[in-house]
This record gives C-alpha cells, sequence and structure tokens, in this order.
C-alpha cells in the first residue's frame, strides 16, 4: 500500500503508474479468472449445486473471458504471429 502513496506523491513518472497498475490488474484478473473455472469444472465433476446460487450468464461469461484470455496469451502473443 505504501508503493501506491510513494507513486501518487511523484508525479512526473505517470506512465510507470499506469503501467504497473495493468499489468497488476491483468495478472490478478488472469489468475481470479482460471481459479474461478477451476472451482467451476470441480463442482460440475462432483455433481454438486452451486451454493449460493451463481447465475448462469456469471459462469457463462468466466468461461469466454477464460477463453479471450488463452486466446490472446498463445495467439497474438505467438513470436510468428508479428512477422512480416
Amino acid at each position: 500500500m505504501i508503493w501506491l502513496v510513494l507513486a501518487m506523491i511523484k508525479t512526473e513518472n505517470t506512465e510507470l503508474f499506469s503501467s504497473t497498475i495493468i499489468i497488476i490488474g491483468y495478472v490478478l484478473g488472469a489468475i481470479i479468472i482460471l481459479l474461478t473455472n477451476i472451482c467451476y469444472l470441480v463442482l460440475v465433476v462432483i455433481r454438486k449445486k452451486f451454493r449460493p446460487p451463481v447465475p448462469r450468464w456469471l459462469v457463462l461469461a468466466n468461461v469466454f473471458f477464460l477463453i479471450l484470455l488463452l486466446y490472446y496469451i498463445f495467439y497474438l502473443n505467438d513470436p510468428y504471429y508479428h512477422q512480416a
């Protein structure tokens, strides 16, 4: 938390602060989406109901974002993608 305060005090380096926030959000988002989908998969495999009830749209949105994230990681970051 202290790095956040120090980063806000230093206003001349806002690009570093912005990129740090973006990277932290990207990594934490990837971890949370992956763990959420693993929990859904475990519940489906052991055939338990989601308690408390999780809306179907939320489960589908999490699966969609996991697929989108995997697409971004494996396809768009492929070294052969950027060759001319």
